[in-house]
């Protein structure tokens, strides 16, 4: 039987407490399927609304984009290809005009 490492510290010396799993390492109590509904990704957009891979964005405010004198205007669509999980991006997107790169959710309207 393969458990999974510890979330917290690493450690693969993990046990069973009834439907917990518990390292004795750190002394951290997990239970592993709610664990399991917490690795999906919550990014939300500038309204509040939760955001998926395949949705339709429109920019919230003008951009410019780093190393480029090209600026994206407010109302720009864009399709989200992947979300990440980054400091400051968020969102693999298509561009309308631009092309592919990465922009930061709260700078996004779900469209």
């Amino acid at each position: 039987m393969s458990l999974p490492p510890c979330p917290q510290c690493g450690s693969e010396f993990v046990y069973p407490d009834q439907n917990h799993l518990v390292c004795p390492e750190c002394a951290y109590e997990w239970n592993p399927s709610e664990a399991a509904d917490q690795d999906t990704l919550s990014i939300k957009d500038a309204n509040g609304t939760l955001l998926a891979e395949g949705d339709k964005v429109t920019l919230a405010k003008d951009l410019k984009v780093k190393g480029s004198s090209l600026v994206l205007k407010i109302g720009t669509k864009a399709v989200i290809r992947r979300i990440v999980e980054g400091k400051d991006h968020q969102l693999d997107c298509k561009v309308d005009g631009a092309g592919e790169m990465m922009v930061t959710a709260k700078f996004v309207k779900k469209a």
